[in-house]
């Protein structure tokens, strides 16, 4: 059940749980008002090498380039998601494969290089990242570094001449995100998020179906992603540290639920508001929320519960209600198990659209679609910032005790 909860941060600083980039040592956990007015006001995240991931199972051989085109790929941050799952599958892309490899640990670089067998020469550390500029084997570069390290490490690559996908959340901030545009505009480069649920066979055919008013008109959607958070500090764990993470389970897992309730709706939200939780005295929510949920209010009438949380039982469940039936999906957004079911009338049925493997072979595949063939990008920059300025009005309206009204493109008004 754990694997269908926990996202690519799923690991802890210093520990050599699956980190790729980390927390410079003698970062001080602030209890402060606001959670996102700690660490980050003194400091700017630094990335920094990690051990080996626990369970990392390397290929015994290296994966064949899929096709003489095949977009190469530099992966910057080499942990637990990297590693665990979106490299190990790299074999199932047809157009796509590892062509350099970027961290801070020189042991695992030169370990997970050989068994993927990416030449030492396209090797690369976070201080000497900029010489990808010079290795004409590197079309794109693929970052999965903690939240914080976004924005830097996609503007060295579009300097460097290199398209760009990058992890969720885009940035920690709109104005991040205005910056990482504006990069990929002057490099006339792309810049494509990673929210691999838009490649999922699962996730598609809920589009599909709310898409052909399969369940009628559309009233209610909820969402809830959560998990219980182990003994931890700021210092230890990059996921509680707003440096890093900014305000925590929004912008890490309820990610997900926010961009269900956008896909499923194809809706922007008018209004949001919100409530936040940090327990008293517990050291794990010293920066960040333990605990996010917000409704979001759509022009036709339709409303969005999403909630968040690290303090809370395991549950990753997104459902949709309208006026015809009812779809339900749990778990919804992991890297595999997910369960569908469609309801109409006294009628229910158990949906199997297809492997949720693929979605991150399909991911990597539609970025070299993009840059080879100049398809347009599904997820692209611009709904990257959408989502982070959403998630800004909800960070606002749960502090203000609000509720806030959204223009179109999901700026706050007023």
């Amino acid at each position: 059940m754990r694997s269908h909860v926990l996202s690519r941060r799923g690991f802890m600083i210093g520990t050599g749980a699956g980190a790729a980039a980390v927390i410079s040592p003698g970062v001080a956990a602030a209890n402060t008002a606001s959670p996102q007015a700690t660490s980050s006001e003194v400091q700017s995240p630094r990335a920094i090498g990690q051990p080996m991931p626990r369970g990392v199972n390397l290929p015994a051989k290296p994966p064949a380039r899929p096709s003489p085109d095949s977009v190469g790929y530099a992966i910057v941050g080499l942990g637990g998601y990297a590693l665990k799952q979106m490299m190990t599958r790299i074999g199932q892309a047809k157009r796509s494969h590892i062509a350099a490899l970027v961290s801070g640990n020189p042991q695992k670089l030169a370990q997970v290089g050989d068994a993927y067998g990416v030449p030492s020469a396209s090797r690369y550390s976070y201080e000497d990242f900029d010489r990808i500029a010079d290795d004409p084997g590197i079309d794109a570069v693929y970052i999965v570094l903690p939240s914080g390290l976004h924005c830097e490490f996609a503007e060295r690559a579009f300097v460097a001449g290199k398209h760009v996908l990058c992890e969720k959340p885009m940035a920690l901030s709109s104005a991040e995100c205005d910056r990482m545009l504006a990069a990929a505009q002057r490099a006339d480069k792309k810049l494509m998020i990673a929210y691999r649920c838009h490649f999922e066979p699962h996730n598609l055919e809920a589009m599909k179906l709310t898409s052909a008013n399969t369940l009628g008109d559309m009233r209610l959607i909820t969402t809830q992603q959560s998990y219980r958070m182990g003994p931890t500090s700021p210092d230890k764990n990059w996921r509680v540290n707003a440096l890093y993470a900014g305000g925590g389970p929004l912008e890490d897992f309820g990610i997900y639920g926010l961009q269900a309730a956008l896909y499923l709706s194809s809706e922007m939200p008018t209004s949001v508001s919100a409530a936040t939780y940090r327990p008293t005295g517990d050291v794990r929510f010293a920066e960040i929320y333990a605990k996010v949920s917000a409704q979001l209010n759509f022009p036709s009438g339709l409303s969005a519960q999403i909630s968040t949380s690290y303090d809370s039982a395991s549950k990753n469940s997104v459902a949709a209600y309208g006026t015809k039936g009812a779809l339900n999906m749990e778990p919804a957004i992991g890297y595999g198990g997910h369960v569908m079911t469609l309801r109409r009338g006294r009628d229910e049925e158990t949906l199997k659209p297809g492997d949720p493997e693929v979605q991150f072979a399909r991911q990597l595949d539609h970025l070299a679609d993009a840059i080879r063939d100049g398809i347009a990008i599904r997820v692209p920059g611009e709904m990257g910032r959408r989502d982070v300025r959403l998630i800004e009005a909800i960070h606002a309206a749960g502090e203000q005790s609000r509720t806030i009204a959204l223009n179109p493109d999901g700026t706050m008004r007023g």
